[in-house]
């Protein structure tokens, strides 16, 4: 006998195929005997459904992929920086960052989780390690991530703030990717191996753009010129080149793309760059010219993954809208417990919290589980977890993530 299942459509009642009891509008064709078993097998089912929600109670858990490879800048970057920079001492590597959940600095630019450590305890997954770990096994059994702070698509000039002084980095995309065919060079050596390697993994592209804006935004000293459009098709081609030699060459078939955040409404853009113009904000107060920035990226991101699913209709590539996610706890903070989502929760005084940089010596302005962003760039934990989950089960995920899962 096939186990009963609920039927939704007649309010709950259990129906079986094998047609040896029928439950309809109240009346029971059946003996005594098969009344009781009836009710063994009900009984029986309650009690599987209640222990898998006991086990499990996160709502769209799955166990689709094997592993996660992520690859990104700052706002998934779990602790590759720190070890690039080797004794050199950074702002991430000591508190407040970390103060949330790890209770001590780990690598992360925020006050506890972020992103990519939501996506793995969702999938049932250990937290991705940082690929330059030195205490890892160097196997990887659940992925790495190669994300890192200051990380661009191409290959440009750009430097992040240490303790003492600035570091330039060069970590664009192709040194990522590099890290990851090294590794799954020695994990899985040989092209028929290599072939099939991301057959069961998730691969995370992103968000990986914000560098390259910033360092385009420094230059010219704020607003972009005529030329914008062109260097978003750039960007864009850029991430859209990997992941089409993930799919070729690595044989991937699920893969996550991130979008941009709603740059006009980090508060140290809204400090660096502010107006006197009115018309240059939203009624949210986030700058319009850096918001058109990111939805026009965002846009042309969409289209690429649009044309790819026609070239590659057996991958499954879902655009994660962090943007849209974003702006939904802008425009409605109150809903989730935050108050003025432009203001950083670590930093200094001024309307923006951004008097200084988010460090030790800094001001934590209260419980960061009531702010949307951290340190003036980088959201908290808590905009993290309410994003993930949209991505996860709501709706800013084209196709819905859990779908097929």
């Amino acid at each position: 006998m096939m186990m009963p299942t609920p039927d939704f459509a007649n309010g709950g009642a259990i129906q079986d195929t094998d047609s040896s009891f029928s439950l309809h509008g109240g009346t029971m064709k059946t003996d005594s005997a098969d009344a009781r078993r009836h009710d063994d097998l009900k009984f029986l089912y309650l009690a599987i459904v209640l222990i898998v929600l006991l086990f499990n109670p996160h709502e769209g858990l799955c166990s689709c992929y094997k592993r996660i490879f992520s690859f990104g800048d700052s706002t998934i970057d779990t602790g590759n920086f720190v070890h690039l920079i080797g004794k050199a001492k950074s702002k991430y590597t000591e508190p407040p960052y970390g103060m949330t959940f790890f209770k001590h600095a780990t690598g992360r630019t925020c006050d506890g989780r972020v992103l990519i450590d939501f996506y793995a305890q969702a999938l049932q997954l250990p937290q991705i390690p940082p690929y330059l770990s030195k205490n890892d096994s160097r196997e990887f059994p659940s992925g790495a991530n190669y994300a890192v702070v200051g990380a661009t698509t191409r290959v440009i000039n750009y430097s992040v703030p240490l303790l003492n002084g600035t570091v330039g980095v060069s970590w664009p995309l192709g040194i990522q990717t590099s890290w990851f065919e090294e590794m799954a060079q020695r994990i899985a050596p040989g092209d028929g191996a290599k072939q099939h390697f991301l057959r069961d993994s998730l691969v995370v592209m992103g968000q990986i753009s914000g560098n390259d804006y910033d360092s385009l935004f420094n230059a010219g000293r704020g607003r972009p010129g005529d030329n914008i459009q062109d260097i978003i098709i750039d960007i864009v081609i850029y991430i859209t080149h990997f992941i089409e030699e993930f799919i070729v060459y690595y044989g991937g078939t699920t893969f996550l793309v991130p979008g941009s955040f709603p740059m006009g409404c980090y508060p140290s853009y809204l400090d660096r760059f502010h107006s006197d113009n009115p018309k240059d904000y939203d009624k949210q107060g986030c700058l319009r010219w850096l918001n058109e920035v990111s939805q026009k990226h965002n846009q042309q991101l969409h289209e690429e993954l649009s044309r790819l699913r026609g070239i590659y209709p057996g991958v499954k590539l879902i655009y994660a809208d962090y943007y849209g996610a974003a702006m939904e706890i802008i425009e409605n903070p109150g809903r989730f417990g935050i108050g003025d989502p432009l203001v950083a929760c670590c930093g200094g005084g001024g309307r923006y919290h951004t008097g200084m940089e988010c460090n030790s010596t800094a001001n934590v302005w209260g419980d960061p589980s009531s702010f949307a962003n951290w340190d003036g760039m980088h959201l908290t934990e808590k905009a993290y977890s309410i994003i993930a989950q949209g991505v996860l089960n709501g709706s800013f995920a084209d196709p819905p993530f859990m779908q097929g899962c």
